[in-house]
């Protein structure tokens, strides 16, 4: 079987000064590598085949046979990293709390402990005749939520 040190480590090398990060990476016993890949400005494919070739290169198929996939994070996709969270600060994302409670918001920071997000809410406050709508922010600790990710808006 091929160790994932060894796949990390290839990754590792192609990503040297690089405006990438890996997201993921999984080897499975039957050797089916995947390895995911982010950018601030998206993912282009001609990387990603530069970063498979550079991976091939650095394996053996003659030792052992392998699987290889090499693709983006996927926009729309929960977010796996900490520098997802970063690159999406002031974009809108939903959350998923652990208690299965949907919010959507704007990212707000992103930090070593968690991240804030901002959601409009309809708001009455006492003596209003009607409410209004105001921002309420939300602390979460990344560990506390099932899931985050970038709302994708059609406007």
């Amino acid at each position: 079987m091929i160790e994932k040190k060894v796949v990390e480590s290839l990754v590792a090398k192609w990503l040297e000064g690089k405006d990438y990060f890996l997201t993921d990476l999984s080897v499975s016993a039957d050797n089916r590598i995947v390895v995911e890949i982010d950018h601030q400005d998206g993912v282009w494919i001609d990387d990603c085949v530069e970063l498979s070739k550079s991976i091939e290169a650095g394996l053996d198929r003659e030792t052992e046979d392998f699987e290889l996939e090499v693709g983006s994070a996927g926009i729309g996709q929960p977010f796996k990293v900490r520098r997802q969270y970063e690159i999406h600060i002031g974009d809108s994302v939903e959350v998923l709390t652990r208690e299965g409670k949907k919010l959507q918001g704007e990212l707000k920071e992103a930090g070593d402990e968690g991240f804030v997000i901002g959601v409009m809410e309809k708001v009455k406050n006492e003596g209003d005749k009607r409410p209004h709508i105001e921002e309420r922010e939300y602390t979460f600790a990344y560990d506390d939520v099932k899931s985050v990710k970038y709302v994708i808006d059609f406007k």
